[in-house]
């Protein structure tokens, strides 16, 4: 198998997830789950879900979809495409699995996977984090990861922009 091809293996269909879950569950596998946009892959990215990462064995990712971003961002966004940013974020070494959503929020996927431990950004209170009651009731955590200030990509885009 390609590299390429190996990257392609880790985004995954919702049935293919349910399955992939299930089978590390019972290897006896803590399974991380977090969600977002991902629009420009920056340093703060890597760094929050590197720390993600290291909260268990297994780190999925549910990716906003484009036409999710845009509800969520304005009509300006995504700024890359859908098929950019699951090749992106597959090919981090510290993500097991991407899944695209296309409800505004993950909470589908979130009680699809069943995630041991839910994270999501130092701006989010732990019980601000959509499925933290799922997650929580299953006798799961909730994190809330400290951001690494300066890095978001509304300031790349700002910049870009000559802003």
């Amino acid at each position: 198998m390609t590299r390429f091809e190996q990257i392609e293996q880790k985004i995954q269909s919702w049935e293919q997830i349910a399955a992939t879950a299930d089978a590390w569950r019972a290897a006896g596998n803590r399974i991380v789950f977090t969600n977002g946009c991902f629009d420009i892959l920056h340093y703060g990215h890597l760094h929050y879900l590197s720390a993600a990462r290291d909260l268990g064995e297994r780190l999925v990712v549910g990716l906003n979809s484009a036409a999710s971003v845009s509800r969520l961002k304005g009509p300006h966004r995504p700024i890359n495409d859908e098929l950019t940013r699951t090749h992106l974020l597959a090919a981090l070494e510290v993500i097991d699995a991407v899944v695209v959503f296309e409800d505004d929020t993950p909470l589908e996927l979130i009680r699809l996977v069943r995630p041991d431990i839910l994270v999501k950004g130092g701006d989010w209170l732990p019980e601000q984090i959509v499925g933290s009651d799922l997650v929580l009731a299953a006798g799961g955590q909730v994190r809330s990861l400290p951001f690494v200030q300066g890095y978001s990509t509304t300031n790349i885009e700002q910049k870009i922009k000559g802003m």
